[in-house]
């Protein structure tokens, strides 16, 4: 992964000076460490800031077609480039460089728009046609890639992190308060929204394109699930062939580098396979990566000791206090460019660190694996309610917001909306308990109900947890902005989607099997890993919480959640917050993530993005 930025105006005059594109390339810096470069014609900018994963020697952007007229600048990896390269060859094209992304340009003087339909890789780009006047810009098919973009006085400006766009001249930074609300009530930020008010991320599987005629923002590629009266049968054993195959040629396709690349352990099921697959296709041994606070709430030491014994990979284990936590929480804000719901951003940046130091620039690792194969308790759960009977249909209320959020009248998907929106005004302050109406989440629809009608139930949460959990969250904020805090590459083998092709042929029952969830990931598994791997219960990513940095007397953070500062910053009701830090102390302490949730980390966390930002309160906002 790489950092990109620019800005484009079809009639001309773009303000995107040198000055300019070098500050916003400066805000990238991070994301690549080893070169930088820069194309404008006072129509189009395009800035990159480069992590030399692919072409070490001649692969910095932009990248140019052969006559000059189309150039691109690229954040991310086209897996199948050398199948594209030969393809475009034999067709006369001539290829300037061995990077990975100079396929697009020809592709797309081949086919147009529609070399989106080709890729199989994770990237967002901005591909700049001199010749007809236009821009695309794509974002991959799941979202791991991230791209920002805003309008600025006229001007289509982009980014692959919002800080770079916060150096552009003439933004106004403002809270965007339905973000606010999302955080507060979903795993995180949904795109289009950010916390920035002015400033969107495309959606996964999005295209824009940008020419005199305007913006236009379509959809390319989407999970689409069979109906479930289409889904076809068929046996344990031959799923297990289909996926095993798809599996294994998804690792490989992410061994490609020519960099060191390495693997995040935790011990869980879903890293360990991957793992265990790129050990057996590789000749040397694997690094692998895993944290540890030091204490056996949180821990995982033995499972990882388990698998990375099995594989026979060089095993590194890095130490994460947590003490270290709370020093760790601001630079992880400033990375995630929004406020978080636990504190295992900071874990993850360490281990990210940590692999870099150790010279692995990339590493792979099992995110969508929850997602695609029923892996949350969730899924187990729906499966009780209908055999139970239980749950009811909710009531008309609580139907019209799912219809309006959820696409579907009836489908839960963690929380009743109504109960929960009561629960956020209580928390709001008066001032945005009296405007709440405007700018709840629920206001605007999240999902594409016709992708959920007549879908099996696992495939209705599988599709819902794709866009309200994975793309702006886990491969998101806790994902490639951890990792590209330390100048990391993460790659995901379950999110390819010549994988999900298969995927979505398995029969649910195979996915969620007499309630066990991952029944057909863990078959598959079997040869490859100890049976103590393959049976043990999830154990979702956790961290200390708020209670434990409240207990621990830090001075900033009793500072930032006293009520005086909580009341001057005007966003949340402090006697409120004083609850929620009361009832953290009077009980025992548990971890955050993928535990009862920790409202009041959010508060702080908030209070953190504020400063880092320099974002408004709420009275300098309405001043604003």
């Amino acid at each position: 992964m790489c950092g990109i930025c620019g800005a484009y105006r079809p009639s001309g005059g773009c303000r995107a000076s040198a000055r300019v594109i070098g500050a916003m390339q400066g805000a990238l810096r991070h994301r690549g460490p080893d070169d930088a470069g820069s194309f404008g014609d006072g129509r189009a900018a395009l800035g990159f800031r480069r992590l030399a994963i692919v072409d070490l020697e001649t692969g910095n952007q932009p990248i140019a077609n052969e006559d000059r007229t189309i150039r691109v600048v690229c954040n991310g990896e086209i897996f199948n480039h050398l199948e594209l390269r030969a393809e475009m060859e034999a067709r006369g094209h001539v290829f300037a460089t061995r990077s990975d992304v100079e396929v697009l340009v020809h592709l797309y003087e081949e086919e147009g728009d529609g070399l989106l339909d080709r890729l199989n890789g994770q990237f967002a780009f901005a591909l700049y046609d001199a010749r007809r006047n236009r821009m695309l810009c794509a974002r991959d098919p799941f979202g791991i890639a991230p791209f920002f973009h805003s309008d600025i006085g006229g001007e289509f400006v982009f980014a692959s992190e919002i800080k770079a766009i916060l150096a552009y001249p003439g933004l106004s930074r403002r809270v965007d308060l339905t973000g606010l609300d999302q955080v507060l009530s979903l795993p995180g930020l949904v795109s289009p929204r950010t916390m920035f008010e002015g400033i969107h991320s495309l959606p996964a599987g999005h295209r824009i394109v940008i020419d005199a005629a305007g913006v236009d923002i379509a959809p390319y590629w989407d999970a689409d699930y069979p109906r479930a009266d289409a889904v076809q049968d068929m046996t344990p054993e031959d799923a297990r062939a289909a996926l095993e195959a798809a599996l294994d040629a998804a690792v490989r396709r992410r061994l490609q580098g020519d960099v060191p690349v390495g693997a995040y352990l935790s011990g869980g099921l879903d890293s360990s396979l991957i793992a265990s697959l790129m050990a057996r296709a590789v000749a040397d041994p694997i690094r692998s990566f895993s944290i540890t606070f030091g204490d056996p709430m949180f821990d995982e030491d033995r499972f990882q000791d388990a698998v990375s014994g099995h594989i026979g990979a060089q095993h590194h284990r890095i130490a994460h206090p947590r003490a270290e936590i709370e020093g760790a929480l601001r630079r992880a804000i400033w990375h995630s460019e929004c406020p978080v719901k636990e504190t295992y951003n900071t874990a993850s940046m360490a281990l990210s660190g940590a692999a870099r130091a150790g010279g692995v620039p990339v590493v792979l690792s099992g995110e969508g694996a929850d997602e695609l194969f029923a892996g949350y308790i969730g899924y187990r759960y729906d499966a009780f309610r209908r055999m139970s009977g239980r749950g009811g249909a909710p009531c008309p209320a609580e139907q019209a917001l799912r219809r309006q959020v959820l696409g579907h009248p009836t489908l839960l998907y963690e929380k009743d909306l109504l109960a929960h929106e009561a629960e956020r005004r209580a928390l709001y302050s008066d001032e945005l308990r009296a405007e709440m109406d405007g700018f709840r989440f629920t206001n605007w629809p999240l999902i594409d109900g016709s992708k959920l009608e007549g879908r099996h139930p696992v495939h209705q949460r599988s599709y819902l947890d794709l866009k309200l959990r994975l793309a702006d969250h886990l491969v998101g904020d806790h994902g490639d902005r951890m990792l590209m805090a330390n100048s990391v590459e993460g790659r995901f083998p379950f999110l390819d989607v010549e994988l999900f092709e298969v995927i979505r042929t398995l029969p649910p029952d195979l996915l969620l099997h007499d309630y066990v969830e991952k029944f057909i990931l863990k078959e598959t598994a079997r040869p490859y890993l100890p049976p103590g791997i393959v049976e043990r219960e999830k154990f979702a990513f956790a961290a200390p919480g708020s209670a434990y940095l409240l207990r621990a007397k830090i001075p900033w953070i009793e500072e930032m959640l006293a009520p005086e500062v909580i009341r001057a910053q005007g966003y949340f009701d402090p006697a409120a917050v004083e609850a929620l830090k009361h009832k953290a102390l009077a009980e025992e302490e548990r971890p955050t993530g993928g535990a009862p949730e920790d409202p009041l980390l959010t508060v702080l966390s908030f209070g953190l993005f504020l400063e880092v930002f320099e974002m408004p309160w709420l009275g300098q906002r309405r001043a604003a």
